[in-house]
Parts: C-alpha cells; sequence; structure tokens
C-alpha cells in the first residue's frame, strides 16, 4: 500500500537560497504519515484514544535535489519493516516524477499511559493485519 500526500511548498519553508530547509522534510514526513495512518483505517487520533501512541526512534534524510517556494511535491509513504513492537516507514519527494528526497522513520508502538512497547498486533489485530498487508520488499 502506498499513500501520496500533495504538498505546496510555503515560502516559510525556504531558506536563503530560495530553497526549502532540510528542516522542513521531517515536518513533509509527518504530514503524510498521518495520512497513511488514515489511509490504512484509523486517525492518529483514535490511535492515541485507544491507548497506543507511536514516538519516533529514528529519522533518515536524504537529499538529491532542491525543492523550491510553489512547487507541489508529492509525498509517497510506505511501510517497510513491520513487528508487533515497531514499524518503519518509507518517505519519497517527488516533484515532476523526479526524486528530490528520501528518507525513513521508525516508530516504537507504546502505551500512551505507562509509554512501555505494546503488542501491536495483539492489542488491535485488525489493524496490525492492515499494515501487515502495506509492508514493501523493494527497497
Amino acid at each position: 500500500m502506498k499513500c501520496e500526500t500533495k504538498i505546496i511548498a510555503r515560502y516559510a519553508e525556504t531558506d536563503q537560497m530560495g530553497i526549502i530547509h532540510h528542516s522542513v522534510y521531517p515536518v513533509w514526513y509527518e504530514a503524510a504519515r498521518t495520512d497513511f495512518i488514515k489511509y490504512a483505517g484509523i486517525t492518529y487520533t483514535q490511535l492515541e484514544k485507544m491507548g497506543v501512541m507511536l514516538p519516533l526512534a529514528e529519522l533518515t534524510c536524504r537529499y538529491f535535489r532542491p525543492v523550491h517556494y510553489e512547487d507541489e511535491v508529492t509525498v509517497v509513504t510506505e511501510t517497510i519493516k513491520l513487528s508487533a513492537a515497531k514499524i518503519i516507514f518509507r518517505y519519497r519527494v517527488i516533484l515532476d516524477g523526479e526524486l528530490m528526497a528520501e528518507g525513513t522513520t521508525t516508530h516504537g508502538f507504546v502505551s500512551s499511559d505507562t509509554f512501555k512497547p505494546v503488542n501491536l498486533k495483539k492489542l488491535m489485530p485488525e489493524f496490525y493485519a492492515k499494515l501487515s498487508e502495506s509492508v514493501v520488499t523493494d527497497e
């Protein structure tokens, strides 16, 4: 399963060189991940109300070409690894068919009450199954 999120680069996201600042890409990844979770059948708000949070454990980002103000990019989000305790998302920032940047985020599944790891497979088997079906293997 792939989820595509459209983002129009805002002026406030540019740096002195007129390109999107490197710190903006993780924000775009978060917006795309939120869309992905929703596309998978549940919202982040619902997950949190059900007692599950996904804290960030790791973030990577590689930049290939600059994105400029008012460019409309597509952030393609996929799941590349899943276990009962963690998930890894991959993001590709595409502009006019060209890869501009790519990255990953790794998240643990934890209890919102204790912040201790939870087994998502046991806690939410239907959602876990949907996520399992979405894992891509073509890295």
